[in-house]
């Protein structure tokens, strides 16, 4: 099974930054996308960034040239810099991993989409 942990949330005061992780555990051979999601409260939840094997980013509009995502192929783990953040970023951020193929058990397994459990990020003004 593979599972996705996140890290680094917090509390921040606006126009400050903060880093999150997010590693994918298990015997993973490749994972064709990683990103972060974000819920508010009483909102749906949406993309904020997305980057694929070959490094090709998404952002959501919102966070375009104040969020960075990167990854690290071989470690299986995707980290999304927040900078100049504002109260309107503040939500439930998650970590989600697309196309992931890993070994379970002694055969090849496919998981079209993985979730993080979710950190919270509250940004006071």
């Amino acid at each position: 099974q593979v599972q996705l942990v996140e890290s680094g949330g917090g509390l921040v005061q606006a126009g400050g930054s903060l880093r999150l992780t997010c590693g994918a555990s298990g015997s993973i051979f490749s994972i064709n996308a990683m990103g972060w999601y974000r819920q508010a409260p009483g909102k749906q939840r949406e993309l904020v960034a997305v980057i694929t094997s070959g490094g090709i980013t998404t952002y959501a509009e919102s966070v375009k040239g104040r969020f960075t995502i990167s990854r690290d192929n071989a470690k299986s783990t995707v980290n999304l810099q927040m900078n100049s953040l504002n109260p309107e970023d503040t939500a439930v951020y998650y970590c989600a991993a697309e196309g992931i193929l890993y070994l379970r058990g002694i055969s090849q397994t496919y998981v079209e989409k993985a979730w993080g459990q979710g950190t919270q990020v509250t940004v006071s003004s």
